[in-house]
């Protein structure tokens, strides 16, 4: 999976894998990024002797070490070639869970604590040995805290501990970009959209810099260039210190939009007088809520999809390599999942993912459950509300330019009747809208059972609500039916997302039955649907998930078994009754022999809704052993929700005995599937 960002003029391009290897120098005042995972030496904090493991890396995926929270140790070597003598040379830190304090050559050289899910450099340039081995060692902690989010024990996931994503060493120039925040607003009008782009530029020379900085865009996947403006700002940037250079707006021609079907990307590269260039990829597109509904590029959609709760795969832990997690999303993307949600900040090779396949996503500060004001009386505590505003400035700072969040997550199932509550969601709404005004921001509520319009929900772009009538929560189908219309009477204007619904088997009166699940998920989706300002759905969850708190297995294994599979993936029934659930289409019947075989497809009207544009309907033929012996496929027309088309196909083989169809997004992703036998 390629990463979206580069950082660019980089030599050759050896990593640094082996514990004290030399890497290839970049051309002088150039720049690279050379990975640091690989082999580290890792032990736990009471211990003397260490051992290898490779980063990324969790201690909690090994029998002996799944239950331990507490202090860790990493440590590995590598050498800083002369050459790199004049640049600045950083450690960059996808994520390590949950503190982490880093020295250099036994220097501190910066920290990064309780805050487990988002990104962070240290600047390691001050405390280099040139053409000589170096060591850096980083203590991690990963205890229960009661001054951080997740507040001690309040969340419902693992907390593994450790290096457990990728980690980078970049060389710069002294004076180099250290990211850009992109705005690209489509003009649906004229095809045509005006993009926005602004760089952060950091100094760390003692000297003052200025320079110029010229921007290119080009179409990603055929490089061509649609953009080029040089000297489209100046810069000067006192040394030590960052500053924020707004560039001229420019305008794209013939503007292709981003969609779920259609996830069409462009890559922004800005470049200093320095010599250092970086670079990101962004999508143009617009996504509003107005009337209760979503419109995406002006077209109202009402999407569907399923959470996945990542560091599930026992093997792996927290620690999962690109090709799991591509597993888990291309799975979920069969299920026809477009739209999803988390309960931290993810991986950037998710949110990769999710921009060059089509997932709308949710990402989130992770403040789970009430007690996480628990003790607190009208407003939340300093270090909470501090922490929570950190983890968002962060989360923002870092992913604001993928095209697939759908919007920010500020919180999830707070109480949000609570005044301490309901302060921290009105201020890290406020906050988030400062730093993105353009993206929806909300929050899912638990709290919306009795008088709904006294929860925070309201100052939120759009409701989400958390319902689990039969299972967490005791109802029926006509109690959810109450309780919709009474959310719906509270928040009339405001589009409502059903954002986690399901079955968990996590308690002795609800033992583990995969038929409860998947009823569940039909008799409330027939509720949803019968309701026209539920504007998206997302069922939880994907996968039975690890979680600190589980009431199944033990060690790695403790779980919660909520999914439509398993912590390894195998698929339960309710999978299928997943996938035929979020799928567009509400039917797809045959008729005739395959000489004249004749297809009547009809698309859903509501939820999940949307206009299919670049389907294909597609029918395969088997004879005697199940052998694929005909294919025939034909092009949908553009189809609105609730539409009917009609399409028929003639088959020439013979000794056809079934024929299966299937209806195929653009990209040939199947989204409905039916057998005709004769």
């Amino acid at each position: 999976m390629p990463s979206r960002r580069s950082f660019l003029l980089a030599s050759g391009g050896a990593g640094l894998l082996p514990a004290a290897a030399a890497v290839n120098a970049p051309a002088a005042h150039g720049a690279g990024a050379f990975s640091l995972d690989g082999p580290w030496r890792f032990r736990l904090d009471a211990e003397i002797k260490w051992r290898e493991v490779s980063v990324p890396h969790t201690w909690q995926t090994s029998a002996t070490t799944a239950e331990y929270f507490g202090v860790a140790w990493y440590e590995r070597e590598f050498t800083a070639p002369v050459e790199w003598k004049d640049s600045a040379v950083r450690v960059e830190f996808d994520a390590v869970f949950h503190s982490a304090s880093v020295t250099v050559n036994d220097r501190p050289a910066g920290e990064h604590l309780r805050k487990g899910y988002t990104a962070f450099t240290i600047d390691a340039t001050p405390h280099l040995k040139w053409g000589a081995i170096n060591r850096i060692r980083v203590r991690v902690n990963n205890d229960f805290d009661e001054h951080m989010l997740p507040r001690g024990k309040s969340s419902d996931w693992t907390h593994d501990g450790g290096i457990y994503r990728p980690v980078r060493l970049l060389v710069t120039p002294k004076l180099f970009v250290e990211r850009i925040e992109i705005d690209a607003l489509p003009n649906l009008s004229t095809k045509t959209a005006e993009v926005r782009v602004r760089a952060v530029v950091r100094n760390l020379g003692t000297q003052a810099a200025e320079g110029s900085l010229d921007l290119r865009i080009v179409e990603e996947g055929t490089d061509r260039p649609v953009v080029q403006k040089d000297g489209s700002a100046r810069y000067n940037v006192p040394g030590g210190q960052s500053a924020v250079i707004a560039l001229a707006a420019v305008q794209v021609e013939n503007a292709r939009l981003w969609h779920f079907d259609h996830p069409n990307l462009y890559r922004a590269c800005v470049r200093a007088s320095s010599g250092h260039a970086y670079e990101d990829t962004f999508g143009i597109r617009s996504l509003e809520t107005r009337d209760g509904a979503f419109f995406l590029n002006g077209e109202k959609i009402r999407p569907m999809g399923v959470e996945r709760m990542a560091g599930s795969n026992p093997e792996f832990g927290m620690a999962e390599p690109s090709s799991w997690i591509e597993h888990d999303h291309d799975d979920m993307r069969n299920l026809n999942c477009v739209y999803t949600r988390v309960h931290w900040p993810q991986d950037r090779r998710v949110l990769d993912y999710c921009d060059r396949n089509g997932v709308f996503m949710q990402t989130e500060v992770p403040t789970w459950g009430p007690g996480t004001f628990k003790g607190m009386k009208t407003e939340p505590d300093r270090d909470i509300l501090d922490n929570g505003l950190e983890q968002l400035r962060e989360m923002i700072a870092r992913d604001r330019n993928h095209p697939c969040l759908f919007s920010w997550g500020v919180c999830n199932e707070i109480g949000g009747q609570n005044p301490p509550a309901y302060s921290f969601a009105k201020t890290m709404y406020a906050e988030a809208k400062r730093l993105d005004p353009l993206r929806l921001v909300t929050y899912a509520s638990h709290s919306l059972k009795k008088d709904p319009g006294k929860d925070v929900s309201g100052l939120m772009d759009y409701v989400m609500c958390n319902e689990y009538y039969e299972s967490w929560s005791p109802g029926t189908p006509q109690d959810l039916a109450r309780n919709l219309d009474e959310i719906h009477q509270a928040f009339p204007g405001k589009a409502i997302v059903i954002s986690e619904y399901g079955w968990c088997a996590c308690t002795a009166d609800r033992p583990e039955g995969d038929a409860s699940r998947a009823r569940v998920l039909r008799e409330h989706d027939a509720v949803f649907r019968e309701r026209p300002w539920v504007a998206g759905l997302i069922f939880f969850c994907y996968n039975d998930y690890r979680t600190h708190v589980g009431d199944k297995g033990t060690g790695v294994m403790k779980q919660r078994v909520h999914g439509v599979v398993d912590l390894y993936g195998a698929r339960k029934p309710s999978y299928e009754a997943l996938r035929s659930e979020s799928s567009p289409v509400d039917s797809l019947r045959a008729k005739g022999r395959p000489a004249k075989l004749s297809v009547a497809l009809t698309t859903r009207a509501t939820v999940p809704a949307y206009i299919l544009r670049g389907y294909t309907l597609r029918a395969v033929a088997y004879g005697f052993g199940e052998i694929p012996i005909e294919r025939l496929s034909a092009a949908l027309p553009e189809m609105k929700p609730g539409q009917t088309a009609q399409h028929e196909f003639q088959f020439h083989e013979a000794g056809i005995l079934r024929i299966q169809l299937d209806v195929l997004r653009p990209d040939g992703q199947s989204v409905s599937t039916e057998q005709w036998k004769f």
